[in-house]
């Protein structure tokens, strides 16, 4: 009873975190609406809100006495088209619309200890062609949904130093369908467990620095291969490393710069075994290499109560051209973001961003997929954040 319950949460809360992907390969940096804004340029050391707890735990010594509460929504559209070698169109757009919802709740238990928790969705992916385009046998949808619940803990060392930590329970679920000659469908989830650190340092009362790991979740999916063939596949989602800075240039403007490092070189393949047998049904190969990403942004305070973002990014992607299938269609990426925050006291705050996302062509040479994608993604993401 105590698995079956571990396993039904999780899914009924997946269909609420669903998303498609938006940073590099099929990850999610959309785990605020405060920071996207500045393309997510300082999240590990800007600790505004209770969102910290994703990118740096140790950021709930920031955010003062109480309860802190922050929980937002980013519509993420992103839209791939593909067009063959001759210029003709092929499958639709594969993107479309999707929510990301976050949530994040923290308290002061002492004068220097903290206590937070966070749900989010750290990946998540929706691609889907028409039935009969021209790689069908290739791809035809592609889904994976995360949700990611982070209980955390913080610790003021001295009035420079502060240390977070927290544990992560994600669940995963994936439906991947492909027609080489017969819809082949493939259904498999599973639940893990995963850590989190980070640890931030105030320079002077004018800059902070941040520093923040996520560990990589090793998944053993277990499915039905067309609600049949009992199967069953291993996944390691990538680990993740965040250096920020931010920093009060003046009464009015504050920046912020980030550089992240993921190893996304753990998805090398999808390997699907036959759980009566061991033997391999199918494989899919990713060959991904670590990528990397640089942000940097800033904002200006407009007034007492309004802030006005922006910021910029770029994202290396971790799909090498010659392994670039219609299930990822991925290339490098540009962040060009605007946002603003109202803060109306004790009512709490309200910030809204819009982030456009610039993919350079994607090329592609798979089977009878030869082409590239027309590729390109609209981000909207809006939070509130309040302390009592």
């Amino acid at each position: 009873m105590n698995k079956m319950t571990l396993r039904i949460v999780p899914a009924l809360l997946l269909v609420a975190f669903s998303g498609a992907a938006s940073a590099a390969a099929f990850q999610l940096l959309e785990q605020n609406a405060s920071g996207l804004g500045n393309a997510y340029a300082g999240s590990a050391a800007v600790a505004d809100n209770a969102s910290t707890i994703f990118y740096n735990p140790a950021g709930m010594t920031q955010l003062g006495n109480g309860i802190q509460l922050s929980a937002g929504v980013a519509g993420v559209g992103p839209s791939y088209e593909y067009r063959d070698q001759f210029g003709v169109k092929s499958g639709g757009d594969a993107g479309g619309w999707a929510a990301v919802p976050n949530a994040y709740l923290s308290g002061q238990l002492t004068k220097d200890l903290f206590l937070g928790l966070g749900i989010s969705a750290p990946f998540g992916l929706a691609t889907e062609y028409d039935s009969n385009w021209a790689g069908k046998s290739l791809a035809i949808k592609s889904e994976i949904t995360t949700i990611n619940i982070n209980p955390s803990l913080a610790y003021r060392v001295s009035d420079k130093v502060s240390l977070g930590f927290g544990l992560n329970y994600q669940s995963i679920e994936g439906e991947l369908t492909r027609n080489p000659g017969a819809l082949v469908t493939l259904k498999a989830d599973d639940t893990s467990w995963g850590w989190n650190a980070g640890a931030l340092f105030t320079l002077s009362p004018a800059m902070r620095v941040g520093i923040s790991y996520r560990s990589a979740v090793k998944h053993k999916l277990e499915g039905t291969v067309n609600g049949a063939l009992p199967v069953y596949a291993d996944v390691k989602l990538p680990d993740t490393f965040i250096l920020s800075v931010w920093q009060q240039v003046s009464d009015r403007w504050e920046a912020m710069g980030d550089l992240s490092y993921t190893r996304w070189s753990s998805m090398k393949a999808l390997n699907v075994m036959s759980s009566a047998s061991g033997g391999l049904v199918s494989s899919e190969t990713f060959n991904y290499e670590n990528s990397w990403r640089f942000a940097w942004g800033a904002g200006y305070k407009a007034t007492d109560k309004a802030k006005l973002k922006f910021g910029i990014a770029f994202d290396r992607t971790p799909v090498r051209d010659e392994y670039r299938s219609p299930r990822v269609p991925d290339n490098n990426r540009l962040w060009l973001s605007l946002g603003g925050q109202w803060n109306a006291g004790p009512v709490g705050k309200f910030d809204l961003g819009y982030t456009y996302l610039y993919v350079i062509d994607p090329t592609i040479s798979q089977g009878a997929v030869q082409g590239k994608y027309d590729a390109s993604a609209h981000i909207v993401g809006v939070q509130y954040s309040v302390g009592f």
